[in-house]
């Protein structure tokens, strides 16, 4: 029998479990789908379903270094990223780049990126309708 892997989740280091909480829930849409108060880094995972089945995000908190250098990105894929780039302005968040036409041959139809509570940049993707084009 083959081994089997599957992407289970990643971890972000948070200066406030709540707020990011609420922030990828609210606003991005995901759930909180388990969490650790109780430990000395209390850690909340978000996801867009069953962590069994979804990849989830691992919420640290207490282990953000302002000055530690990120030089990654999470992407999310979104159904209307425009109507969603409208909700994300009312509500102040920073577009780190607007949003804008992917190019041909590209996997988006359009792109934006943003950055969550702590500066992590997030790629926002809406997905060609056609995927060949």
């Amino acid at each position: 029998m083959a081994m089997e892997f599957r992407f289970r989740h990643a971890m972000l280091p948070v200066g406030d479990l709540d707020r990011s909480v609420d922030f990828y829930t609210r606003l991005l849409g995901m759930s909180l789908v388990r969490e650790r108060r109780s430990s000395p880094t209390p850690t909340a995972y978000v996801a867009y379903g069953p962590e069994d089945t979804h990849p989830a995000l691992e919420l640290i908190a207490g282990t953000r270094d302002a000055g530690a250098a990120w030089r990654g990105h999470i992407a999310i894929s979104v159904s209307d990223l425009r109507a969603l780039a409208a909700t994300l302005e009312k509500s102040g968040i920073v577009f780190s780049k607007p949003v804008r036409e992917g190019s041909p041959g590209s996997a988006g139809a359009y792109y934006a990126n943003i950055l969550d509570p702590d500066g992590f940049e997030i790629e926002l993707t809406q997905p060609r309708l056609d995927a060949n084009a």
